[in-house]
C-alpha cells in the first residue's frame, strides 16, 4: 500500500487511471473518499498495488496472436514473462500481461480537462503538420481558448464543444476525431468508409474544442475556500459543494443563452434574474468573454456550416424560426443516418449558438446532442460516443 498526497487537479478517476487502478480500488482503500464530491489538495490517500492481468496460454495460441488480442507489443509481453519466446510458447503457461499500449494521443485518463486538452494539442500539432492551432480569446479567468484547423479547401466547417461545463465529454470526442482524421490522412487510409483526402482538399475544418474551460474545471475539480470565487460560487450553487450539474461559466452565466438571437425572449422564458448553475443569460448578449470570442471567431472564419456539440440525447436540432436554408432538413437526415441520431425540429428555444449562426448567416447550423444518459456522461461511453461524434462531422464534411 502506497501513500499519496493529493495535488491540485487530482480526482479519483485521474489518479486511478494513471496507476492502472479503478475508482473502486481507491475507495476500497479509502472509504471516506467516496463520501466527498472532490479530493482536496493536501489530503493523504492510500493506493493499493496495481493488479496485473493474467492469461493462460490456450491450444493454438502463439506470441503474436496473444499480443494482438491484448493490444500489447510482443517485446513487452516477453519482458514480463522471462523464458518465453516466439518458438517456445507452451499451452497452459500463465502469462503476466503488461498494460495495454495506446496508439493514440487523445485518450481520456479520468476526466478530460483543460490541461489534458492543452497537452494533446501540443502533441497533435507536433505529430501532424496538417493540424495548426491558435486561440480565439480568453476565458473569465484568463485561460486561452484554443482552436484547431485542418484542411486547405474553400468550404469552411465549424465545430465547437464544451459550451456547457458539465458536457465536457464533447471535447475529447471531437479531439479524437481530429486525431483519427490526421492519422488516416498521413497513412493514406479511409476513415469508416470516408476518404479524408477529399475532406482535406475540399474543406477547412475549424474546431473550438473547449469554449468554457473555467466551467469545465469547476465541474471536474470543484472549488476550495482559498479560491477568490469560492463565496460567490457557493452562494450561486445553493450552498452545495458538488458542481457536477454546473453548465455555466465561472460568472454563473449560461453560455448557451448568450447569443444575439431573440435573446430578450429567451430571458423572459427562462425567468432567471441572477447567476447560477444554468439558464442565466447574463446582462446582455455576448457579455461573457467566451461567448464574445466564439462569435467573433465565427464571423472571422465565416463557416459554410456549423455544429455545436452538446450532451446528451442522441438528437440533432437543425432549424431556427424558419431562418434555416432549405437544405438543412435533408442534411440533418443525412447526419442522423450516419450516426444513428434523430433529427428534431426544435421550437421554443432562442439565444443558442446554433440559433445565432442560422439567423446571422442563413446557412446550415446544427446542435448535436451526443450520447444518452445523465451529464456528465461516464467515460465508459467514450469510445462509442466519440465514434458517433466523428460520424456526424465526417458526414457534414462530405456533403
Amino acid at each position: 500500500m502506497q501513500q499519496y498526497t493529493v495535488c491540485k487537479g487530482d480526482t479519483l478517476e485521474r489518479i486511478a487511471a494513471s496507476r492502472g487502478l479503478s475508482r473502486a480500488h481507491i475507495i476500497n482503500a479509502n472509504p471516506w473518499a467516496g463520501e466527498q464530491p472532490y479530493l482536496v489538495p493536501g489530503q493523504i490517500i492510500f493506493l493499493p498495488s496495481s493488479p496485473r492481468r493474467r492469461y493462460v496460454i490456450q491450444a493454438g495460441d502463439n506470441l503474436d496472436r496473444v499480443a494482438a488480442a491484448f493490444h500489447v507489443s510482443e517485446t513487452s509481453l516477453l519482458e514480463m514473462n522471462p523464458g518465453l519466446s516466439a518458438s517456445y510458447f507452451p499451452e497452459g503457461r500463465v502469462l503476466v500481461l503488461p498494460h495495454a499500449e495506446r496508439d493514440r494521443i487523445v485518450y481520456p485518463e479520468g476526466e478530460y480537462g483543460y490541461q489534458h486538452l492543452s497537452h494533446d494539442i501540443s502533441l497533435l500539432t507536433q505529430s501532424h503538420p496538417q493540424i495548426t492551432a491558435g486561440m480565439i480569446g480568453e476565458s473569465v479567468l484568463g485561460k486561452p481558448i484554443p482552436y484547431l484547423r485542418i484542411g486547405e479547401g474553400g468550404r469552411n466547417i465549424h465545430v465547437n464543444a464544451s459550451i456547457h461545463a458539465n458536457e465536457w465529454i464533447t471535447t475529447p470526442c471531437i479531439m479524437r476525431f481530429v486525431e483519427e482524421y490526421a492519422c488516416a490522412l498521413k497513412e493514406g487510409k479511409r476513415w469508416n468508409g470516408y476518404d479524408p483526402r477529399l475532406w482535406f482538399a475540399q474543406c477547412t475544418l475549424w474546431i473550438v474544442p473547449m469554449v468554457n474551460p473555467d466551467g469545465v474545471e469547476l465541474v471536474q475539480e470543484g472549488v476550495q475556500p482559498n479560491n477568490p470565487y469560492y463565496d460567490q460560487l457557493t452562494e450561486w450553487n445553493g450552498g452545495r459543494s458538488d458542481y457536477r450539474h454546473w453548465k455555466a461559466n465561472i460568472n454563473g452565466v449560461d453560455l448557451g443563452d448568450q447569443f444575439p438571437a431573440h435573446w430578450d425572449e429567451e430571458v423572459q422564458r427562462r425567468g432567471k434574474k441572477s447567476p447560477g448553475p444554468r439558464d442565466y443569460a447574463g446582462t446582455s448578449p455576448l457579455s461573457e468573454p467566451e461567448a464574445a470570442a466564439l462569435a467573433a471567431f465565427t464571423v472571422k472564419t465565416s463557416p459554410d456550416a456549423a455544429i455545436s456539440l452538446h450532451s446528451q440525447g442522441q438528437e440533432i436540432y437543425w432549424n431556427y424560426r424558419n431562418y434555416e436554408p432549405k437544405e438543412s432538413r435533408e442534411w440533418s437526415r443525412r447526419l442522423g443516418q450516419a450516426s444513428g441520431y434523430r433529427p428534431v425540429k426544435l421550437e421554443g428555444s432562442d439565444a443558442g449558438y446554433k440559433d445565432w449562426f442560422i439567423q446571422e448567416f442563413r446557412r446550415p447550423g446544427f446542435t448535436v446532442e451526443i450520447g444518452l444518459g445523465k451529464n456528465p456522461l461516464p467515460l465508459d461511453d467514450f469510445e462509442n460516443v466519440s465514434l458517433e461524434t466523428g460520424l456526424v462531422v465526417a458526414e457534414l464534411l462530405s456533403l
